[in-house]
């Protein structure tokens, strides 16, 4: 078993890890843009021509699924890809958790780039999903940067600045850039601290697990997370053999993927 994963940077860590988890021998190839990264502030038509990239490398190996790792290609490239690549290839892309966040009702917060926020496809989630919720969108100016390149006080500032726009009373947070996952305690200390006492823990939703179990329910298998720990990992950059980012091992996800022998 074979799932690739892409994006333009290390935004894929926390799906990669959630594969892991599920599928302890499932192999992963992890495929990305190094030269061309961010995507954010590319127009869409260049977007999706590096992403078509960075997919169809992907595709050489031949994985059983494809999962686009990052909010804003799939936005964008989805279409595309999936064009590009199914039947063969199964393409699942990252949607926002906007859906389970608003269940509950109540506020809600959605961090996300500043190109996400207040987007159509944000919000026509919102308008389908989170009809019952009172919704602040938020946005994450430098934040995805600052992960990426595993910068800790610029995701600090990031973090604070973000966090001062976020109501202190919300219920839940959805976290709407897979580079956020990265950094998650940071985001829930920060918003701990402006927390009127006496509320109910704050409820973070990522997309990891949620595009992770997508996977697997595509090619048809089934979590086994006790399985045998023979997975391998391999990693593209730009479409050539690599290995993961230095900035990568700054965080968990990052360093339990680099503990897997790489593929050769």
């Amino acid at each position: 078993m074979k799932i690739a994963l892409m994006d333009s940077g290390i935004g894929l860590l926390p799906a990669a890890a959630a594969v892991r988890r599920l599928r302890p021998d499932a192999d992963l190839l992890l495929s990305n843009d190094p030269d061309g990264m961010p995507w954010g502030p590319r127009t869409p038509e260049d977007l999706t021509g590096r992403a078509l990239d960075v997919a169809l490398a992907a595709a050489e190996h031949r994985p059983g699924a494809l999962i686009v790792a990052c909010n804003t290609a799939t936005v964008h490239a989805l279409p595309a890809l999936r064009a590009a690549l199914e039947p063969d290839v199964p393409v699942i892309g990252t949607v926002p958790a906007i859906k389970p966040a608003a269940a509950g009702g109540g506020k809600i917060a959605i961090w996300a780039t500043p190109a996400t926020t207040g987007s159509d496809y944000q919000r026509g989630l919102i308008r389908e999903f989170a009809g019952g919720a009172e919704v602040t969108e938020v946005p994450c100016p430098g934040l995805a940067d600052a992960v990426e390149h595993a910068d800790q006080d610029a995701v600090g500032r990031a973090v604070a600045a973000a966090a001062a726009l976020t109501p202190a009373d919300v219920r839940a947070v959805v976290l709407g850039c897979t580079h956020y996952e990265l950094v998650e305690e940071h985001i829930l200390a920060a918003l701990e601290e402006r927390r009127p006492a006496g509320l109910p823990p704050l409820v973070f939703h990522g997309s990891a697990d949620a595009v992770a179990a997508q996977a697997l329910r595509r090619i048809g298998a089934e979590p086994a997370p006790g399985a045998d720990p023979t997975g391998t990992l391999s990693v593209l950059l730009g479409g050539r053999p690599g290995g993961l980012p230095a900035a990568a091992l700054a965080y968990a996800e990052g360093r339990g993927l680099a503990e897997t022998a790489p593929a050769h």
